[in-house]
């Protein structure tokens, strides 16, 4: 099988097949775990095709300055006591795995550690996410690539060196390209999306977009330019509590977002140019001169 085309789970990801799309959970479940299963429940039912958690070891990833820095939350006053308030353990983890299970909707984590990674290589995870902060980290970038599965590698905030660094350090095989924007939400006028058929270009393996943006027109478009997996915020309500609620996609938002993300894969169509038999009819009706009997 060619770099262009490679298997997340049961699902071929690549050129000629449907866009994979993911809602990503991140931290937007508030330490709750009954949230993380109604945003589980809303992405099945808008027709995602997988759910993305993030996993941190909070005192790896956060310096002990940091995380003592004063911070009013729900969980304490601290940094710290917001960092580890929205970190799931093993117990909420194993009953994501099962909910998932029953909902027949994979789910899988991007990892800031590598203790992290080797924490969720414990479920049967369909790949690895290499999020944008984490791109320079080659032992990062190594330990992920251990782990056996395709790996997702967002590019926000990276230079096209440092991408060119990081897909030397995990290869291209297994190997999604997700063009980002990292900031929370990002202004349309530094979407970039032109970047997503440079990238396919210059590393010949399937490429998708992680957004932030607010709206919606942007993901579908990036959909049209060759993006395969295209990622998305979710939220039960965008003026809930927390960082990202405000850059993620409410439950209408998503079923617009799935909705025309198909719409626009079948209207691409194909590259020749037809006459259709709904056409004729019309063509009998309008055409005054010539055309087809």
């Amino acid at each position: 099988m060619s770099n262009n085309t490679i298997h997340l789970g049961s699902r071929a990801i690549g050129d000629g097949q449907p866009s994979y799309i993911i809602g990503e959970i991140g931290i937007n479940h508030n330490g709750s775990l009954d949230i993380a299963k109604n945003l589980i429940s809303v992405a099945k039912n808008t027709g995602c095709d997988a759910v993305k958690f993030q996993k941190r070891t909070v005192e790896i990833v956060y310096t002990a300055e940091e995380l003592a820095k004063p911070r009013e939350n729900p969980f304490g006053a601290t940094n710290g006591d917001l960092k580890r308030g929205l970190e799931f353990g093993l117990e909420q983890y194993q009953k994501i795995d099962e909910f998932c299970q029953e909902m027949g909707l994979p789910w899988f984590a991007s990892c800031w550690d590598e203790p992290s990674v080797d924490f969720i290589a414990q479920f049967d995870v369909p790949c690895f996410k290499v999020a944008s902060a984490s791109l320079t980290d080659d032992a990062l970038l190594r330990h992920t690539r251990a782990a056996g599965k395709p790996v997702l590698l967002s590019t926000g905030m990276s230079t096209i060196e440092e991408i060119d660094h990081a897909v030397e350090v995990l290869g291209k095989e297994g190997l999604v390209i997700l063009h980002a924007t990292s900031t929370y939400p990002s202004n349309y006028d530094e979407l970039d999306l032109r970047v997503i058929p440079d990238l396919r270009k210059r590393y010949g393996v399937p490429v998708g977009y992680s957004g932030h943006e607010t709206g919606i027109a942007s993901s579908v478009a990036a959909v049209a330019l060759g993006a395969c997996v295209v990622e998305r915020h979710i939220t039960l309500e965008r003026s809930m509590w927390g960082s990202d609620q405000a850059a993620s996609l409410g439950p209408s938002g998503l079923t617009r977002l799935v909705r025309d993300t198909r719409l626009v894969e079948m209207a691409m169509g194909s590259s020749t140019k037809r006459v259709f038999d709904s056409e004729i009819p019309v063509m009998k009706k309008l055409r005054r001169v010539g055309g087809r009997a």
